[in-house]
């Protein structure tokens, strides 16, 4: 009998808590939300418009992760691989660790220093991820040359619609 209470709480939780698929997927940024601080690994403050426009006339796949997220890590190789597949990409990594040194420990243990990383020291609460619907990790976001999203939601690397997204945008230009 306590097995099937067990199960039941484990499924009420993760359906309670599993990623939704926001109704609305949105094609771009307003000016607000760019204006979002994020740190980078030097300590230095820049917003999101600046790194969006770091990597303007490039795609860019923005992956949310932490190191204290157990499918953040398990995706973090499909992460690797993507990138290695397309070398004419970027890769960006937004952290929602909630303390610095876990941050910057997660990137070299998770052999992630070869992409640009930043973290949101103000925490997962914030104009950028409020608006852009962030209610679960790992997501990744694609963002195309223009700097307007192209692909709005991904859970996994693997995610057939990642690679699509990425050739088509590829193909354009």
């Amino acid at each position: 009998m306590k097995k099937w209470i067990t199960a039941g709480i484990l499924a009420w939780g993760i359906n309670t808590y599993a990623q939704d698929v926001p109704k609305v997927l949105k094609t771009t940024f307003t000016p607000e939300v760019l204006q979002q601080k994020i740190t980078a690994t030097n300590g230095n403050k820049t917003t999101v418009a600046a790194i969006l426009k770091e990597h303007q006339g490039k795609v860019l796949v923005i992956d949310f992760w932490a190191s204290w997220c157990g499918d953040c890590i398990k995706a973090l190789p499909g992460t690797h691989e993507l990138k290695d597949k397309n070398p004419d990409v970027d890769f960006v990594y937004f952290s929602l660790d909630r303390a610095e040194d876990k941050w910057k420990k997660g990137i070299e243990k998770f052999n992630i220093e070869s992409g640009e990383n930043y973290w949101f020291d103000e925490g997962w609460k914030n104009t950028f991820n409020n608006y852009i619907d962030l209610n679960w990790i790992p997501r990744f976001l694609i963002v195309d040359q223009k700097g307007k999203i192209a692909k709005y939601y991904a859970i996994t690397p693997d995610d057939p619609a990642i690679q699509k997204t990425i050739d088509s945008l590829l193909k354009k230009s």
